[in-house]
C-alpha cells in the first residue's frame, strides 16, 4: 500500500466528479446489490494507465446525457477489502485495475478491464463507456 497521502489526488480525481468512494465491504454491499436501476463500478488504480487513460475517460463520459443512476468507486491497492468484495460483483472477471463495471439492479451487465484500457487513449475510452451507458443505463421506457 502507498502512503495515502500518494494517493489523495487520484481519489479526489474521482470525487470531484460525486463519485462516491466506497472503502469497506460493508459500504460496497450497501450499495451494489440493493441500488436499483444502474451502478457503474470504477475500480481505481495508482497506475499510469488509470491516471493517464481511465479516469479522464470517466469524467469525459459523465458528461453524457445517459449516464447511471449512481457512481461508485474502489481503490485496488488501498482499500484492498471494499475492492475484493467489489470484484465478487464482477462475476466471470478476474481482477483487473484499473477497470469498470456496470450494474443493472445488482448484476453485471458491462465490464471494462485493463485490457481495453492500458493501450488506448481517454477519447476511445469515452466512446465505449458512453455506448455502454446508452445500452445499459437509459431509463426503461413503458411497454
Amino acid at each position: 500500500m502507498y502512503p495515502e497521502i500518494m494517493v489523495v489526488p487520484m481519489r479526489e480525481e474521482l470525487t470531484r466528479l460525486g463519485i462516491e468512494e466506497l472503502r469497506t465491504a460493508a459500504e460496497v454491499d450497501s450499495v451494489l446489490p440493493n441500488h436499483p436501476g444502474s451502478t457503474m463500478v470504477v475500480v481505481n488504480s495508482i497506475c499510469g494507465c488509470a491516471a493517464g487513460r481511465m479516469r479522464p475517460a470517466v469524467r469525459l463520459a459523465l458528461q453524457h446525457a445517459t449516464k447511471p443512476g449512481k457512481v461508485v468507486s474502489v481503490f485496488a491497492g488501498q482499500d484492498r477489502e471494499a475492492t475484493e468484495r467489489a470484484r465478487a460483483y464482477f462475476t466471470g472477471y478476474p481482477p483487473s485495475s484499473p477497470s469498470i463495471g456496470i450494474l443493472r439492479d445488482g448484476k453485471l451487465v458491462y465490464m471494462m478491464q485493463r485490457s481495453q484500457i492500458e493501450t488506448r487513449e481517454a477519447h476511445a475510452i469515452t466512446a465505449d463507456l458512453k455506448a455502454a451507458f446508452d445500452q445499459h443505463c437509459a431509463a426503461a421506457t413503458a411497454r
